[in-house]
């Protein structure tokens, strides 16, 4: 149990994103270097399309938690946590390790209300609230627009966008990563005690820290408590409190030498047995597994990226999208 005096509100994660864009754009594009002040778990009222460039790692979506690739391709909705982090060693800089494009909801509302063609986007969307993972050619040609709206200006990389949007939506290479259940990133005042709630957890993760001394902490009963914790996070304490914990100690594997063993009580696991337990359930392999994949990825990112430098230099030749779309149709 943690003692009183240590017990001290704290404003962290997932952290609140303000996005703003250019005075003369309705839509925003990106690149993103990592590590980057950015790169965290977060959200936005924005939609974001986040495509991976470099690098390997885990990703967390909500309540997924999956690994990513270089050509990884994934959309985000509105106030959808997120986060990628990548396996590189201490003190590694990677440029331009992702590039993105983020659009308000009432930009595609607006468009849909002006033009009904609009609206075959709208399952995407819809879908997007739970995080949407594209893959074969899906993401093949999401990553060629992506890179096309970044070097177009004006009227064309607004078309570009639609085009984009267009071309995912129709296409049934994704899969959804977020559970329907899962609870999008609260509002008001449920959101800032959320965040508090949060907050707290982080700065006791080492800790024997348990739903009651939350409870007490923020003035409720442990039933109150534990029903406000599962109607705005969208899990119960427990199980939300390993993942917190299971994601610091990817940070830590992958970011550290230290020793398993450490990693376990640095995290508030009580035992290796739990901590073993509690990791492969949510990473799919042991901690140990997951340091030696992560650093093997590291060698090989090169080699599972090869096709980003053909496209790219396809883009530099001047090939249209359309072009390119049908090329990777015919393969």
């Amino acid at each position: 149990m943690l003692a009183g005096g240590e017990m001290k509100r704290s404003r962290t994660g997932p952290d609140f994103e303000l996005i703003v864009g250019g005075p003369q754009e309705s839509f925003r594009w990106n690149v993103h270097a990592y590590p980057h002040d950015l790169a965290k778990w977060h959200y936005h009222p924005e939609y974001e399309l986040h495509l991976i460039q470099h690098t390997t790692g885990k990703m967390f979506i909500g309540d997924h938690v999956g690994s990513f690739a270089p050509g990884s391709l994934v959309l985000t909705g509105p106030n959808l946590p997120h986060n990628w982090v990548s396996d590189i060693a201490a003190g590694e800089y990677v440029r331009n390790r992702d590039m993105l494009v983020q659009f308000k909801d009432s930009f595609v509302r607006d468009a849909m209300a002006m033009w009904p063609e609009v609206k075959e986007i709208e399952p995407l969307l819809n879908d997007a609230r739970y995080g949407i993972e594209f893959h074969g050619d899906a993401a093949l040609i999401g990553a060629n627009v992506l890179r096309q709206i970044g070097q177009v200006t004006a009227m064309r990389r607004l078309l570009l966008l639609f085009e984009l949007l267009y071309e995912l939506a129709i296409s049934p290479e994704r899969r959804l990563l977020s559970s329907r259940d899962y609870s999008d990133a609260p509002e008001s005042a449920a959101a800032d005690t959320i965040k508090q709630v949060i907050g707290f957890l982080m700065k006791h993760i080492a800790k024997d820290v348990h739903l009651s001394d939350a409870a007490r902490y923020f003035g409720m009963s442990e039933p109150t408590f534990s029903r406000f914790f599962k109607r705005n996070t969208g899990h119960g304490f427990v199980h939300y409190l390993n993942r917190m914990r299971v994601n610091r100690a990817c940070d830590l594997l992958t970011g550290t030498d230290k020793p398993v063993t450490d990693v376990c009580f640095e995290t508030g696991f009580n035992n290796l047995s739990n901590f073993n337990r509690q990791f492969r359930k949510l990473c799919g392999l042991p901690p140990s597994e997951y340091r030696r994949h992560a650093k093997r990825n590291m060698q090989k990112s090169t080699e599972l990226y090869r096709f980003d430098e053909e496209m790219r230099a396809a883009l530099a030749h001047g090939h249209a999208f359309h072009e390119i779309s049908g090329a990777n149709a015919g393969r």
